[in-house]
């Protein structure tokens, strides 16, 4: 059997010579290491009981002891959240390596209280995507059976937490959020990504929602749908640009069954139906039923 005990000094010069790890390397700014995905997943995991009491973590929830319980929760989301987000700043961080700027010393709470606000809001909102798939799917027995089983629920209250962390303009930390999800569910939603209320994602697996997309009221998508970008405008370095609209628009009460794609920035009018494995690059009308094929001429 061959002998690790010593690694090769050679091996070991060769992956530190400056040449070789220029592009990989990622040397920490401020002192502060990457974001910990393994905190991360703790405080999901936190929010998830706190937006959900009894469903996740504790089980044993009253109305005596709801407050405290809540609380307490809320007490350590703040703390590790707070030092989660000043990595994610400062992953970013163009300042010294050394020198903590403004940016990284005062953000990371700041946003960390606006989500706290938030929550509220987006118990709200993931109750209501909750009865969703609760009213939307016949083999639903209990609406707490969608809460605690349906990967629809989990992918949403990872996107609305990351969403509203998006819009304050927190790096890195929502897209992170997003792909334990994605990992989890097999359904990838952009943190950019604008949903409105009582949205459904039936069995889920394939699904992919891209940045820019909006989504309004009442939407419930199948399986392997796409709400992605047709093309990607250059800039006069051939690289692509950034941060433009270029993912579709779906009004209220719009149904995308399995399989259909959807691309680019087009509308699909309210109270809509696209067909499954349909193909879609062109606006259509309210209240229309697609079930072939519509493309840009």
């Amino acid at each position: 059997m061959p002998n690790y005990e010593t690694v090769p000094r050679d091996v070991v010069e060769a992956l530190c010579v400056p040449g070789s790890y220029q592009t990989a390397v990622h040397f920490g700014r401020h002192n502060t290491p990457m974001p910990s995905l393994e905190a991360l997943a703790e405080i999901m995991e936190l929010l998830r009981a706190i937006v959900f009491p009894g469903y996740f973590m504790e089980s044993d929830i009253t109305p005596d002891n709801i407050t405290y319980y809540t609380g307490a929760k809320l007490d350590k989301v703040l703390f590790l959240l707070t030092e989660q987000l000043k990595r994610g700043y400062c992953f970013f961080c163009e300042t010294s390596l050394e020198q903590m700027c403004p940016t990284c010393a005062s953000k990371p709470q700041e946003n960390a209280y606006e989500l706290i606000r938030a929550l509220p809001d987006i118990r709200r909102l993931l109750a209501l995507d909750a009865l969703a798939a609760y009213e939307g799917d016949p083999a639903a027995t209990r609406y707490g059976e969608t809460v605690f089983c349906y990967p629809s629920i989990r992918v949403m209250i990872n996107h609305r937490i990351a969403h509203q962390l998006y819009k304050t303009g927190v790096p890195l930390i929502p897209r992170m959020i997003s792909e334990m999800a994605h990992s989890a569910t097999g359904i990838d939603i952009h943190p950019g990504a604008q949903i409105g209320e009582k949205f459904f994602i039936d069995h889920g697996t394939g699904v992919v929602i891209g940045e820019t997309c909006v989504i309004g009221n009442n939407v419930k998508l199948y399986q392997n749908v796409t709400l992605g970008a047709k093309s990607f405008p250059l800039d006069e370095h051939g690289n692509p640009i950034k941060g433009i609209p270029r993912h579709p628009i779906l009004q209220d009460n719009v149904i995308v069954y399995a399989g259909a794609t959807i691309l680019g920035r087009v509308t699909i009018g309210a109270g809509s139906t696209v067909g499954g494995n349909v193909w879609l690059t062109k606006s259509v009308p309210p209240n229309s039923k697609i079930t072939r094929p519509i493309t840009e001429v």
